[in-house]
């Protein structure tokens, strides 16, 4: 790991960091400010008084609590398969799942609304869940080999030696490690599926399992285009992503660097 040493070095380098972060920063101060234009905290009370702010909380956080979990165990699961156990082709099963990443979300659309109208799972919360779980899950499982690939394989081997199959050494040795990368993986998904705004767009026709990135609509038509009341409905939106972050901060910022550098 490289460590600057002269003080002039430091405040070079944190210079640097400020100046980076200036284009990220300021969008977001021009949110808040733009959300309390006009009438100020009275833009958020007019969003709350549409009535449907804990209906769409609740279905974002029903999606978005599915999503993870099975992101989750599937990432887990198939990281620790893909770094740890030996099996025929695994090289070229890990690189058909990293090609998913090149698929933009837009080409599915349609053979998705086929599948799920036959299937009677349209207007579900399954039709949103099921393709947000694949379309996150090669960059996280992805994240989750490479920062398997730091577990030693002689914990394995000693978890072997004293009796242990595979399934225990998994969930005895392997798992309690895998905290870091599990606070980037359900940082990660909460995030992607929290803003999801496409598929619950099109998948979700009931007014009444719609979710937060929907919110907006309701300021916005043909002849209205309030923007105080749809930066304000944004900065709800973001506070939850806002808040897990900040709880798991310190094990995201470990795992993400694990994940991406081993």
């Amino acid at each position: 790991m490289l460590e600057i040493r002269t003080k002039r070095g430091r405040v070079l380098l944190q210079l640097l960091l400020i100046l980076m972060t200036i284009p990220y920063i300021i969008p977001l101060i021009q949110m808040v400010a733009g959300s309390l234009g006009g009438r100020g905290f009275e833009n958020y009370k007019a969003v709350w008084d549409t009535g449907v702010v804990p209906v769409f909380f609740r279905n974002s956080l029903i999606i978005s609590a599915g999503v993870i979990l099975l992101v989750y165990l599937f990432s887990m699961t198939a990281g620790f398969g893909f770094s740890k156990m030996r099996f025929l082709g695994k090289e070229v099963f890990f690189w058909l799942i990293l090609v998913a990443l090149t698929l933009p979300e837009v080409i599915l659309l349609t053979p998705l609304f086929v599948t799920f109208q036959r299937l009677r799972m349209y207007n579900t919360f399954f039709a949103v869940i099921l393709p947000q779980t694949a379309l996150q899950m090669p960059f996280t499982i992805l994240l989750t080999r490479n920062f398997l690939n730091g577990v030693p394989d002689e914990l394995m081997e000693a978890a072997r030696i004293d009796g242990a199959n595979t399934w225990q050494s998994f969930w005895s040795i392997v798992l309690p490690l895998t905290k870091p990368i599990a606070s980037a993986v359900i940082v990660l998904t909460l995030i992607n599926s929290w803003n999801a705004y496409l598929l619950p767009l099109l998948f979700l026709q009931s007014p009444d399992k719609q979710t937060v990135t929907l919110l907006p609509q309701f300021f916005q038509g043909e002849f209205t285009n309030d923007q105080t009341k749809i930066l304000a409905a944004a900065v709800m939106t973001a506070i939850p992503e806002i808040v897990a972050y900040l709880c798991m901060q310190k094990n995201f910022e470990r795992g993400m660097s694990a994940g991406a550098l081993k």
